[in-house]
C-alpha cells in the first residue's frame, strides 16, 4: 500500500482559505482529474470528467469567437476613423480644381489606395480645356458607359457600391496606363434629377484590398457626402 505524503501545512491552509485558487487554474484541475481517474481505475467512465472535457472545448471555442469579434470591432473602428478623416480632408477645399487634384493626393493617402478616378458621363463631344487641366483625375465618358463599366456589360442592376478584382477589360475605361491595378472600388454617383452619373473609382496594386465579400457601408457613406459635394459644385 502506497503512503501518500502529507500536505504541506502552509500549502493546505491557502487552498482552504482560498479554493477559487485551484478551481480558476486549468492545469492544476486537470491534473487533479487525471489523479482521481486513475485512483478509479480504468473500468470506471468519469461522465464528470467527460462533461468538464466538453465544457472546456466549449470554452475555447466562445474564447476563439470572442477574440473574433473583438478584433472586428477594432478593425470596423479604425475603417470609420480612416473615411471620416478623408471625408474632412475631401471638405477642405474651396476651388472645384483644388477638390479635385485633392482626391489624388491627401485623400487618397488616408484612405491608402492607389489610384482615384472621377468619371462622369457627358453628351458633349467637344473637347473641354478644364477636362484637360484635370486629366490625372477627371474623365469624361459617353451616356451609359458608367453602367457598363459597373456590370462588365451583364444584364444585372448596378450597385452603390461595387468592390472586385480587376478584369483586362478595365482598360477600355482607363487605359493601358493603369494594368497594374488588381482591385477596386466602385461608387456610383448620382447628381440628381436631369444630370446624368457618374462614377468614382479607387483602385488598389493590392488584388486582396477590394474584395465582393468585404462590407460596404463605410464606402457607400464616403460616397454619399462625395455626391452631395458634387451636386453644389455642379450648381
Amino acid at each position: 500500500m502506497t503512503i501518500t505524503a502529507p500536505i504541506e501545512s502552509d500549502i493546505r491552509d491557502r487552498i482552504l482559505d482560498d479554493p477559487t485558487v485551484i478551481l480558476d487554474d486549468r492545469e492544476v484541475m486537470r491534473a487533479l482529474i487525471a489523479a482521481n481517474e486513475r485512483s478509479m481505475g480504468g473500468n470506471i467512465v468519469d461522465l464528470r470528467g467527460i462533461a468538464m472535457e466538453r465544457l472546456e472545448a466549449r470554452l475555447d471555442r466562445l474564447e476563439d469567437t470572442h477574440r473574433s469579434v473583438i478584433a472586428a470591432a477594432y478593425d470596423n473602428l479604425a475603417g470609420m476613423n480612416q473615411v471620416h478623416r478623408a471625408v474632412l480632408k475631401m471638405l477642405d477645399p474651396t476651388e472645384f480644381e483644388i477638390f479635385l487634384h485633392n482626391l489624388t493626393a491627401e485623400v487618397a493617402e488616408i484612405l491608402r489606395v492607389d489610384f482615384v478616378r472621377l468619371v462622369l458621363e457627358s453628351t458633349q463631344s467637344e473637347a473641354d480645356p478644364a477636362v484637360d487641366r484635370l486629366g490625372d483625375v477627371l474623365q469624361v465618358v459617353e451616356p451609359g458607359a458608367v453602367d457598363l463599366y459597373l456590370t462588365r456589360g451583364r444584364d444585372v442592376p448596378p450597385r452603390a457600391v461595387t468592390l472586385r478584382q480587376t478584369l483586362p477589360a478595365s482598360e477600355g475605361l482607363f487605359g493601358a496606363d493603369t494594368d497594374w491595378i488588381r482591385s477596386e472600388a466602385l461608387l456610383k454617383l448620382d447628381f440628381g434629377p436631369g444630370r446624368l452619373p457618374g462614377l468614382l473609382v479607387m483602385g488598389s496594386e493590392d488584388p486582396h484590398q477590394f474584395a465582393p465579400t468585404q462590407g460596404t457601408d463605410l464606402l457607400g457613406f464616403f460616397g454619399g457626402v462625395f455626391e452631395r459635394s458634387m451636386r453644389r459644385w455642379l450648381s
